[in-house]
């Protein structure tokens, strides 16, 4: 063995989340004396709603934050199946959640449990980086799949037919994506479904920005799919619509009958999600932070509202108007060849921090950026005209 050898091979293989390396560099600005407008970050600027605050000094104050079953609190998968029936008309068994360490942990235990040494999993190219970084420390093959604004920036079942070979295991779909903001049509849902199923593979759905959807009530991919959703693995958070980043806490919906084979995969890697955390989501569901979390979507989606004409004022293309979540994904090519530095261009000159394409692929990756506006809206309206005069001065 070579004695210089310290770092497992696919370690080569998983790159920088550039957009913490673009806040890194912005956050070096402010300390320098310089202001930012922060529109690279996807974390949303709301505080945890006070209710979840007050639950979790009450679970605090009352001193048993101890191990809970690596499945999570019971009444708190029985607070999510509920929800899934009053929210989405799904009737879902609380044995089918399993409350995790984040959705980063959710993705990675059903990556863990489908995905063997070179079997692949298809996703969409643009979509999440981590996604496909969680398939390959597994030492499994994520293949990313070209997208556009013909079906949506999203993955189509004739995609999928044509991307499928015998090391096809499964396929990850976002809905909404991260970075495009956009969503799944129903009726393409449900032939994606058909067709993985027909094909032998497994469909995981991540919904993590489904509470953040604008123009139509959201509609899970759990009740989508019909007859397919007792072998469908749905991932989703806290972090986004709850506004609970920091206190790391997500859920898997499983089939039945690998619920236990999960358990046994966080019993190992993380024993169970964090006790005041879970306390503190029981409030989540409560009627008045539900009437609060409402609120703020019609904030977010007012900044959406004022932010997607903005730029194509500036000149930005946006073929698809963002249906949820709360990003944009804009080609920048009429100003730039090279959207990592275009990106940095603007960050030095202008002080408006957004990410490059890079980070979410490499289908025109380099034609893109991505803006998060998950700021108030006078700060939006202070980073295009940021922009505005950056680009009229190039």
């Amino acid at each position: 063995m070579d004695p210089n050898k310290v770092t497992a091979a696919r370690v080569a293989g998983i790159e920088p989340f550039h957009v913490m390396e673009v806040q890194t560099a912005a956050r070096a600005l402010e300390a320098a004396g310089r202001t930012v407008v922060h529109m690279e970050i996807g974390e949303p600027d709301f505080p945890t709603p006070p209710q979840v605050l007050a639950a979790a000094e009450r679970a605090l104050a009352g001193g048993r934050i101890y191990y809970t079953s690596a499945l999570g609190l019971p009444e708190l998968r029985e607070a999510i199946a509920r929800h899934y029936a009053e929210r989405f008309g799904i009737a879902i068994a609380p044995e089918r959640v399993i409350v995790t360490a984040g959705s980063s942990a959710g993705l990675l235990l059903v990556m863990a449990l489908l995905v063997d040494r070179d079997e692949q999993i298809l996703l969409s190219d643009p979509g999440y980086p981590c996604n496909r970084h969680f398939v390959r420390v597994l030492e499994g093959d994520p293949v990313g799949i070209p997208v556009g604004p013909e079906t949506n920036y999203q993955l189509s079942a004739e995609l999928i037919e044509r991307a499928w070979s015998p090391r096809t295991r499964g396929v990850l779909i976002a809905s909404p994506s991260n970075p495009t903001g956009t969503q799944v049509p129903p009726k393409e849902m449900r032939d994606i479904a058909a067709t993985v199923a027909r094909l032998g593979g497994r469909l995981i759905v991540d919904e993590i920005y489904l509470g953040l959807s604008y123009d139509a009530k959201p509609q899970s991919a759990l009740k989508l799919v019909g007859e397919h959703a007792d072998d469908l693995f749905v991932i989703s958070s806290f972090s986004k619509y709850f506004n609970m980043t920091g206190w790391r806490l997500g859920w898997v919906i499983a089939p039945e009958r690998q619920v236990r084979d999960l358990e046994k995969i966080a019993q190992n890697l993380y024993i169970s999600p964090a006790t005041v955390s879970q306390r503190a989501a029981l409030a989540c569901f409560e009627p008045e932070t539900l009437a609060l979390l409402e609120e703020r979507r019609r904030a977010f989606r007012d900044r959406r509202d004022y932010l997607v004409p903005a730029l194509r004022e500036l000149g930005f293309g946006i073929p698809v108007m963002p249906t949820g979540g709360f990003f944009v994904y804009a080609d920048s090519s009429r100003f730039a060849a090279d959207s990592q530095a275009f990106c940095r261009d603007v960050l030095e000159a202008a002080g408006v921090a957004i990410t490059p394409g890079i980070d979410f692929g490499r289908h025109r990756a380099a034609a893109h950026v991505r803006f998060a506006y998950t700021i108030e809206m006078a700060k939006l309206e202070d980073g295009v005209d940021r922009l505005r005069r950056f680009l009229r001065n190039r």
